[in-house]
């Protein structure tokens, strides 16, 4: 939700506005010298989600949650247990709320795989790309490389041929 559908639909609604901008013509508006700024948007969607975080967290406190952050293993104790750290935590439900990272190929087995960036890296850009490869036909990669397209950047998408169904 943080790193990844929130800020997406927010740069989605960015590259909608810029559609409506780019047929207000056909409508009879006239909007002269419309310029897009990457670097408003990206500041203005990141504190959007810092709020949203706080907002978050302090409804937990008030509903007396404990978060507790680090990396955990469930134990051999006979009890539902998990171990953070060092500290271990009892209780009769427990959340593992794990998250995701994508997995970026070596190099060795994908020429030029780390200059890349994973779907994380597109909300890290500091400017809107002039020109953007996106691999991958999966509804992220399909949704990133329109958002890209639409909001200026010379987009292609690739897909694997061998797995056309």
């Amino acid at each position: 939700v943080n790193v990844g559908c929130v800020p997406k639909k927010v740069m989605w609604n960015a590259a909608v506005h810029a559609e409506f901008i780019h047929d207000h013509a056909d409508y009879g508006f006239e909007a002269p010298g419309v310029k897009f700024h990457w670097r408003t948007i990206k500041e203005k969607r990141d504190a959007y989600v810092r709020r949203l975080n706080e907002i978050y967290e302090n409804n937990l406190k008030k509903a007396h949650i404990d978060i507790i952050r680090g990396y955990g293993r469930f134990t051999a104790d006979p009890e539902p247990t998990v171990e953070v750290d060092g500290k271990k935590y009892t209780a009769p439900h427990i959340l593992i709320a794990t998250g995701g990272r994508p997995a970026v190929p070596p190099d060795s087995k994908i020429p030029g795989a780390s200059l890349g960036i994973t779907s994380d890296g597109f909300f890290d850009l500091e400017e809107l790309p002039r020109r953007s490869v996106i691999i991958g036909a999966g509804y992220i990669a399909v949704e990133i490389a329109g958002i890209l397209s639409t909001l200026g950047s010379k987009s292609s998408l690739l897909i694997r041929h061998d797995k056309v169904v």
